[in-house]
């Protein structure tokens, strides 16, 4: 080591440190050593610190983003069969990975029965999108009429919505699945109508738009809900059987087809002893 080198670098750790620049801090010696061996330019040096800085805060960001949004871990794509879509949902679903949609503040209704695969396929997407630098968030609609309820109560109602504004998406889960009052279904209606054409809303509903008069309670807010999500919108309709109720007729037609052991249901011989 150069004389005067040991102090340079200590004078050059406490700056790194003091700017955050935690990467660059633990691989500078390195990079520069394979610098002198490669007899790599200044410039070049400089910029794989800094891109080994980027992608160390990419990565941190989209674990941060990850853990934020909540997101159930086993609903990827991985383990989605997406053999089982409709080939028009099939043929969508690569259009809204690649993440146009958030750009244009576009929304994501899936509808279907229980069970259809609505919920994996939304959060799969969002999950991909996140790992793309998007901020999402995935939230029962119970639990988000109750949080928005809260909100209204304490005088925060804005403050609560203002903040759900920093989200590209908010994946909205079952909407209609349970049934709620009057109050619950305004606050709800004034977080749709915060988010028109500013941010994406990404929902799943098992009724279709002629029954959500059930969700809003009166027939004007419910036609202002549904203008609101549909005015620009990606609806996908997810007609299909309950994935749990084909998988349970595959397990039951594996047991069948399984052959009995050697000897069941057979009668054994009694046994004669010799007295």
């Amino acid at each position: 080591m150069k004389p005067g080198t040991e102090a340079v670098d200590k004078q050059l750790d406490r700056s790194l440190k003091q700017l955050h620049l935690s990467m660059v801090k633990s691989c500078y010696r390195d990079e520069a050593a394979l610098a002198r061996r490669e007899s790599l330019s200044y410039e070049s040096y400089l910029n794989e610190l800094i891109h080994r800085e980027c992608e160390h805060r990419r990565h941190n960001r989209i674990a941060r983003y990850l853990r934020e949004s909540k997101l159930p871990a086993e609903k990827n794509l991985t383990s989605f069969d997406r053999s089982r879509l409709p080939a028009k949902v099939n043929a969508v679903v690569p259009v809204l990975l690649e993440g146009s949609f958030l750009a244009r503040h576009e929304n994501v209704l899936a509808f279907g029965n229980p069970g259809s695969g609505k919920t994996h396929l939304l959060c799969a997407i969002a999950r991909e999108l996140i790992e793309q630098g998007r901020r999402i968030l995935f939230i029962p609609c119970s639990l988000l009429v109750q949080r928005l309820l809260v909100a209204k109560r304490d005088l925060e109602l804005h403050k609560l919505i203002n903040k759900l504004g920093c989200y590209d998406a908010i994946v909205i889960d079952d909407i209609g699945y349970i049934q709620h009052s009057r109050d619950e279904m305004e606050v709800l209606f004034t977080l749709l109508a915060d988010r028109y054409e500013r941010a994406s809303v990404m929902l799943t509903s098992n009724l279709p738009f002629s029954q959500w008069e059930k969700i809003f309670k009166d027939p004007m807010t419910t036609a202002a809900a549904i203008d609101r999500l549909v005015h620009h919108s990606i609806i996908l309709e997810l007609n299909v059987e309950s994935y749990r109720l084909t998988a349970a007729r595959g397990k039951t037609s594996d047991q069948s087809d399984t052959p009995p052991e050697p000897g069941a249901g057979e009668e054994k011989a009694p046994d004669h002893k010799t007295p």
